[in-house]
């Protein structure tokens, strides 16, 4: 019997790309075989579920999730992150309990609410507002937002509502009542919960499977201690391996020395928050530069700028670039800095880059793309 040859970190990196960038398909076949699209509401140039998704499917142009969510057997909800997922894995997220309970006023207020979208329909929040005027209210931030905004939130977190559509960016709410799926238990569900994340972020390092397992506390935390456990026994649980002192994790059924995993030609810039750059740990392991989000960060302290696309092609992320339209909203430009300090002297990367921008420019629908 043929030896296996050892698992090397080429090999992780090559099945980490090809795997999560798969041939384009329809944008539910997509959100699919993702589990879970991560939302950001910062445009720059698009926003975050857009960047991710137009690497994915086929045609897709910036906008088109909201423009057809409605139709699609898709809900924004809380999983580690808040975004996008397939509704079938609602059973492993609700009902949810959340952590922090309400004050009498509070949950009357809120079956009061829910009360009066049932009968009225899907309702906007200012609908909402105008019929209840519950003032305003003191936010995380410490600042003060409005008092029925920050109640919708939390209804819908609790799964009291649901996302129905959005006009103009803002959540269109309609009632909902979560039943609880009794075919499986807690174990069982955590178990899923596992193999969603790996699906959506493998190969894992260890630390980063425990983190993003940490994480779903905020969609899931009525099974945070099946979830524990679950990640307790993840080696005789997944298929895992040890290489270069690091023990990594990956889906059942899969294998990353295949030779399925092929890479292409294609540069890519991916949004901060696409599954092949998430992991920062990761990211360092593989390309050995550390990548920074930094968007919330003072301008005079970033370095790479206000929203950087990691920039790839062949493999390696050479570099990132800060994307933006002009003020005539005619044309793209981008600023591109490199790790190295200089572009690849190379006319397939130049090729590669411009072939890129222009997929960029038609994804947001700029004038000439077509």
């Amino acid at each position: 019997m043929p030896k296996t040859a050892p698992l090397l970190l080429d090999d992780l990196r090559r099945y980490a790309i090809a795997r999560s960038l798969f041939k384009p398909t329809t944008l539910p076949a997509a959100i699919q075989r993702l589990g879970f699209v991560q939302a950001d509401p910062i445009r720059a140039p698009a926003r975050a579920q857009d960047l991710t998704l137009r690497h994915r499917v086929k045609d897709y142009r910036a906008g088109d999730l909201e423009l057809r969510y409605a139709r699609l057997n898709v809900e924004e909800d809380c999983f580690v992150n808040y975004g996008f997922v397939p509704r079938e894995h609602l059973r492993l997220l609700h009902p949810r309990i959340a952590r922090q309970g309400w004050d009498a006023k509070t949950a009357t207020q809120a079956e009061a609410i829910q009360a009066f979208v049932r009968s009225h329909g899907p309702a906007h929040p200012k609908q909402v507002q105008a019929h209840f005027q519950l003032g305003q209210t003191r936010n995380a931030w410490g600042g003060s937002s409005n008092a029925t905004t920050h109640l919708l939130d939390a209804m819908h977190y609790r799964g009291l509502l649901r996302v129905k559509r959005r006009e103009q960016g803002l959540r269109i709410y309609e009632a909902v009542q979560h039943v609880e799926d009794e075919s499986s238990s807690p174990q069982e569900k955590a178990l899923d919960l596992l193999r969603l994340i790996l699906a959506k972020y493998a190969p894992l390092p260890a630390r980063s499977l425990s983190q993003l397992c940490s994480m779903t506390r905020y969609g899931a935390p009525q099974l945070q201690a099946e979830v524990k456990k679950a990640l307790a026994h993840a080696q005789q649980l997944f298929p895992s391996a040890e290489v270069e002192g690091v023990r990594w994790f990956w889906p059942e059924g899969e294998e990353p020395r295949s030779k399925r995993w092929k890479l292409d030609e294609e540069l890519r810039l991916l949004a901060p928050f696409d599954p092949i750059v998430w992991d920062r740990l990761r990211f360092e392991l593989f390309w050995g530069w550390a990548y920074r989000f930094e968007a919330y960060t003072p301008p005079a302290k970033r370095r790479l700028g206000y929203y950087a696309l990691p920039m790839l092609w062949r493999g390696e992320v050479q570099g990132w670039a800060n994307a933006s339209v002009d003020e005539r909203g005619q044309s793209l430009q981008l600023q591109c800095g490199y790790q190295s300090g200089k572009a690849p002297q190379d006319a397939a990367f130049k090729a590669a880059l411009a072939e890129e921008s222009q997929r960029l420019a038609l994804f947001l629908g700029l004038p000439g793309s077509a």
